[in-house]
């Protein structure tokens, strides 16, 4: 089949180099050149483990082609899938301006170029509950052609999308249409064949599917991060209460570890979203809007500890940050807690030297374009400071006279760290844990002082 990806993020590049994959012939669309150039030769603009070397394969076979014509991608293709940011509105609600754009835009070159073959537009984009019925207007409204909508949201963990578009766990199909149907359901059939069921159902139920999946989720880790409070402050270990109500087959282990908070590009985004559905809906969303405010509070819950431990006033302070994307195995920085975190240290005073096993660049780009508190960005010797932030070569160059540690994200190469070497880098051997990854009594017993979220 011949298929179109209109934006080339972390949803349209997976997607179109997995359809690749299979056989289709894909062509990849964005509007930015200096991606496209570099998707030509190969490279990645995310960094996704396994899909480098489907995107090279795929290209070396020709199934995979890059594109900054959307004439071309629409003209050459059966199946057109909008992957194109929605991002958040001043008032939280998404975004269509892109989707909407660039639907008009299809509409269009199908009209001048007088296709008459049909041509299914499917939505990829997380977009709110309607909008796919606003997609037909617009296709009524500027063309003649036959043209089909459908919805087909994504569940792709960053980290993990390849496996996860491969091996699906369900496949979401929302159709008005038989023809849509049966396109989408031969394109997914190569990736259900262990089983994994492909649910139709209209187009604002698909729609909505992502919204709930993303909600809930989200609703389960800022549960566990407000029982981790309480816990704390009763005496209590979230770890051993997490553990035993993971074992209740009604609720499950997953999603249950009390953190510093979610962050990423969907998230933060959706839940935002839903609440403003609800509010356009005349409908309360009070768990939604409770997990919203009890995840911004929890981002700021270890600059608090810290605070706590050495005064409000940090001056003089330095403090190494293990971890700066918002989970392991990405290098996505969008909402991201390490920000926070660094931001209320940088505001009390203190120096902050970080590391990351890949998100460096991606943050530099972050705190130089003032995401975070009282940044100038100086270059002295051949090392750039961003205001109080420096960024280090390696985790325990970083340890380098740090008065403490602070775990934020959960990078495997920050399990099983060489306690005694940190012990004797850091100034003061006091590890703040924000994601509960340490044995606590073991770091005692060498001399560490430990705080954790939701421990004794």
């Amino acid at each position: 089949m011949n298929i179109a990806i209109i934006g080339t993020g972390y949803v349209g590049l997976v997607t179109g180099t997995c359809f690749a994959e299979t056989g289709n012939h894909v062509i990849c669309m964005d509007v930015v050149k200096e991606k496209i150039s570099k998707l030509r030769k190969g490279v990645s603009p995310i960094y996704e483990p396994g899909l480098d070397s489907l995107i090279f394969k795929n290209l070396t076979t020709k199934r995979l082609n890059f594109t900054t014509s959307l004439d071309d991608a629409v003209i050459s293709s059966n199946v057109i899938f909008l992957c194109l940011p929605t991002p958040p509105g001043a008032d939280g609600s998404a975004d269509l301006k892109y989707v909407k754009e660039v639907s008009e835009k299809i509409g269009r070159i199908l009209n001048e170029n007088s296709i008459s073959d049909y041509k299914l537009v499917v939505t990829k984009s997380t977009v709110p509950v309607g909008t796919a019925d606003e997609l037909r207007d617009i296709f009524r409204k500027y063309s003649n052609a036959r043209i089909g909508v459908a919805s087909n949201p994504e569940f792709l963990k960053e980290g993990n999308a390849v496996q996860d578009f491969m091996f699906p766990d369900r496949v979401v199909i929302g159709v008005d249409e038989p023809q849509a149907e049966k396109i989408l359901r031969e394109l997914y059939e190569p990736f259900v064949r262990t089983g994994a069921p492909v649910l139709v159902m209209d187009s604002r139920s698909a729609e909505m599917v992502k919204y709930a999946a993303n909600a809930f989720l989200a609703t389960r880790i800022s549960f566990m991060n407000e029982i981790a409070r309480l816990c704390e402050n009763l005496g209590a270990d979230v770890e051993k209460v997490r553990t035993a109500i993971g074992y209740d087959n009604r609720i499950g282990p997953k999603f249950l570890f009390p953190g510093i908070g979610w962050g990423g590009s969907c998230f933060p985004k959706d839940v935002k979203a839903l609440i403003k559905m609800g509010e356009q809906a005349s409908v309360e969303t009070a768990i939604v809007s409770a997990v919203n405010a009890v995840n911004d509070e929890q981002k700021k819950l270890i600059p608090q500890k810290v605070k706590k431990h050495f005064g409000q006033n940090l001056a003089g302070k330095k403090f190494a940050v293990w971890g700066l994307s918002f989970k392991p195995k990405t290098d996505d920085m969008r909402e991201a807690p390490s920000i926070v975190v660094i931001n209320e240290l940088v505001s009390a005073g203190a120096n902050v030297v970080a590391f990351d096993p890949v998100a460096i660049e991606r943050a530099k780009e972050v705190f130089s374009t003032g995401k975070a508190a009282g940044l100038k960005v100086t270059s002295s010797k051949g090392v750039r400071k961003y205001g109080k932030i420096e960024f280090a070569k390696d985790q325990y160059a970083a340890l380098k006279d740090a008065d403490a540690l602070i775990l934020v994200t959960e990078w495997q190469e920050f399990r099983e760290p060489d306690l005694n070497l940190m012990k004797k880098y850091m100034k003061e051997p006091v590890i703040f844990d924000g994601r509960n990854i340490y044995n606590p009594e073991r770091l005692r017993e060498l001399g560490f002082v430990y705080y954790g979220i939701g421990r004794r």
